[in-house]
């Protein structure tokens, strides 16, 4: 397994050394062993090590003879975080929640954000569409806000936060959904959390590429059930 980015070289590398040992005690290791674990040249294995070290995630003493490696908490915790993302990937089954809601008006801002070429770029490829520029809004009942929190605990699609020359714009959390209605079926759509919420627990936020309201022929007040893959 050989990675090329930097953090992935750097996650590659703390992994190998938890499985030599470093994970429990001191480990003495030289630089060239390390280049054969990691396949790599000792040079590479060396700043692989001095990375390591430098970003907190292990403890490094160098003796005469050699060098003793011990992974910090940090680099225990980081691992942790890694496998507990396996562990969802490949072991937590998806499920479907169904939450219904009323159709009402939003604050108004969706559109400026969705437009956004860093959160565009994003939706088109980690959601397979590029969004109508507005969202849709969906007013809750106690019950399904209830149903809303279990979103809360569960990773989803990550939209990643960027940078403009004048502001910060947040990361956003996306959870693919289907419109339970004849009229609907087929049409692509997801719910999204933004990381600063602007909107209480019991609002719903949906992006579609489509206008949905149009689509469907919708008014504030109508009821709308959807089938949410989480």
């Amino acid at each position: 397994m050989i990675e090329t980015d930097v953090g992935g070289d750097v996650r590659f590398s703390l992994r190998k050394l938890a499985l030599l040992g470093a994970i429990e005690q001191p480990t003495k290791l030289s630089s060239g062993q390390f280049a054969d674990v990691i396949n790599s040249s000792v040079q590479t294995a060396a700043r692989r090590l001095q990375a390591l070290e430098r970003e907190g995630l292990v403890h490094r003493k160098i003796t005469a003879d050699g060098q003793w490696i011990l992974l910090t908490q940090k680099g225990i915790e980081q691992l942790k975080q890694e496998c507990y993302e396996y562990q969802e990937l490949f072991f937590t089954p998806k499920i479907e929640v169904e939450i219904a809601g009323r159709v009402t008006t939003g604050l108004g801002e969706g559109g400026y954000y969705i437009t956004l070429e860093g959160y565009k770029k994003q939706f088109e490829a980690k959601l397979g569409f590029i969004p109508f520029p507005g969202t849709m809004n969906l007013s809750l009942d106690l019950l399904c806000i209830v149903a809303r929190k279990k979103l809360d605990g569960r990773k989803g699609i990550e939209i990643e936060s960027f940078k403009s020359e004048k502001r910060t714009f947040g990361g956003v959390k996306c959870f693919p959904c289907k419109i339970l209605d004849d009229r609907a079926e087929g049409i692509k759509s997801a719910v999204i959390i933004p990381d600063r919420r602007h909107y209480p627990d019991d609002v719903l936020e949906i992006i579609s590429p489509v206008y949905l309201r149009g689509e469907l022929n919708l008014k504030n007040g109508d009821e709308i059930r959807t089938k949410v893959v989480i």
